[in-house]
């Protein structure tokens, strides 16, 4: 992973090397760390939403 960062920063930061390539490293590691986030915390996820939606529709009603 810090292989992955060190190349995409390398290449994000030569002015001669192709920053579309640099940009689209970045995102496709934002994307895979974020699946593997909420693959991993998708039940306390869900039971965080849960709680903040009941007290939402408790103080509306």
């Amino acid at each position: 992973m810090q292989l992955a960062s060190l190349k995409a920063r390398k290449v994000l930061t030569n002015p001669s090397g192709d920053q579309m390539t640099g940009w689209l490293i970045v995102v496709l590691i934002v994307v895979v760390v974020g699946a593997v986030f909420m693959t991993l915390y998708q039940g306390s996820i869900t039971t965080i939403w849960n709680s903040i939606v009941s007290k939402i529709t408790g103080l509306l009603s």
